[in-house]
């Protein structure tokens, strides 16, 4: 294989990626036979108009998403309760739901500012586990829904809560042949409040969140050939890091976020590359014949990596300081684009099974071995983990547009991010926010 068949099959790997979403929250497509039944009460409201977000329901959808809870529908409730002297324990026990979620919403009649007052109860110890107060302008309602979303989660399940993280994407849009807009998008998780960082005719792909997620590095094609920028999302400012000659490629993090790994075929040959980007000072991880691509961290010394050079796309981690390779996928004929969980003891991919052509998504317990598929669409890719472990987005296709979809790593919970553009792809889930 020349140079040349080297690089496309290179940028075949790391193209392999798409899919997101909007102003809208996650539509539910299908739930879970074996989570916890929760009753998420509608919030009582005594304001003139309706409330432009519902609290209720954006934390119902929040809890559905983690395969963990079975939200009680409220059409079906005997009472609408808003604190917890109002909570009968034999109605809602008669109904099989375990926890109830009650709060009202009152508004500053001198301003702006909205009070949102939440009690979490167990039914089955009759009891109030906990009641809170957090508050917020308008434009804060949807922060302070998946606050207390945060909040009632951990209370109950003892794992923090990563419902007020956020979503890159990236979206393009065809007005014609040879014509398309790319934008790079920051959405809260479930796709809602997308805002654009970056729009470019060229593409935009594989976009980052550093740890402190004050920083985003991606691949631009603005001057027509492959670039890896930083972006600091408050400012805006931007930074060249690397524009060598072929292919720059697949930026990825280090958990401390003073280094960054990529891909470079300057040598001739995709290989994983390192740079501290205090000093820019950049050194070569991987030396072999077949093609190294998409790196992601393991930790501060481990990187994983896609690799043919058994002879198909497989998972390989080596450590930056020796440079010695381990094999770490052994099931399918098929595996590439690794993401690690926050913990470092599951790694997601995209996986093909022996004899079958399809890609799905899936998940190796690192410590067993074992393997999971997690997605039952086709053609997926690009996965990224939240940064609890419980859920994960991953691009895929329908009806000829590409579009993504979140599932719950315990495989129960699936819904699609309802979206208004027409093709979108790569995600990346933003770590703990401040």
């Amino acid at each position: 294989m020349n140079v040349m068949k080297r690089w496309l099959a290179t940028a075949v790997l790391l193209l392999m990626a798409q899919s997101l979403v909007a102003q809208e929250a996650i539509e539910i497509t299908r739930g879970t036979d074996k989570a916890t039944p929760i009753a998420v009460v509608p919030f009582g409201w005594q304001g003139g108009s309706p409330l432009p977000e519902d609290l209720a329901q954006i934390a119902s959808n929040n809890l559905r998403n983690t395969g963990m809870f079975a939200p009680f529908d409220r059409s079906n409730m005997l009472s609408n309760p808003t604190q917890p002297s109002e909570i009968f324990p034999r109605d809602w026990t008669m109904l099989g739901v375990e926890y109830v979620v009650a709060g009202r919403v009152t508004k500053d009649p001198a301003g702006d500012r909205f009070e949102v007052t939440y009690s979490l109860y167990s039914v089955v110890r009759e009891e109030v586990l906990m009641s809170k107060t957090v508050s917020g302008t308008q434009g804060q309602l949807r922060d302070m829904a998946h606050h207390l979303s945060d909040e009632v989660f951990e209370e109950i399940t003892g794992i923090r809560g990563a419902f007020n993280t956020k979503l890159l994407y990236v979206s393009a849009e065809r007005f014609s042949a040879g014509n398309t807009r790319y934008t790079l998008q920051r959405s809260d998780y479930d796709g809602a409040r997308a805002t654009t960082l970056l729009q470019s005719r060229e593409p935009i792909l594989t976009p980052s969140y550093a740890p402190d997620g004050q920083r985003i590095a991606y691949v631009s094609f603005e001057s027509r050939r492959p670039e890896i920028f930083i972006h600091y999302v408050q400012t805006g400012r931007r930074e060249r890091i690397t524009s060598f000659e072929g292919l720059n490629g697949a930026p990825a993090w280090s958990p401390d976020g003073q280094r960054l790994a990529f891909v470079l075929s300057r040598d001739g040959n995709p290989e994983i590359y390192v740079m501290e980007l205090a000093s820019k000072q950049m050194r070569r991880v991987t030396n072999h014949f077949g093609i190294d691509t998409e790196p992601t961290w393991m930790d501060n010394s481990t990187i994983a990596f896609t690799s043919d050079r058994g002879g198909r796309p497989q998972i390989y981690k080596t450590n930056i300081n020796s440079g010695s390779a381990e094999r770490l996928t052994f099931v399918g004929n098929y595996n590439a684009n690794a993401k690690m969980s926050a913990d470092g003891s599951t790694m997601v991919m995209v996986h093909r099974q022996d004899g079958n052509s399809n890609f799905h998504i899936a998940a190796q317990d690192l410590k067993r071995g074992n393997l999971r598929v997690l997605t039952q669409t086709s053609l997926d890719e690009s996965p990224t983990v939240a940064p609890n472990g419980t859920m994960l987005i991953y691009a895929t296709r329908q009806q000829g547009r590409g579009v993504l979809m979140l599932v719950s790593t315990n495989g129960r919970a699936r819904s699609e991010i309802p979206t208004q553009f027409t093709d979108l792809r790569v995600p990346s889930w933003s770590p703990y926010l401040p």
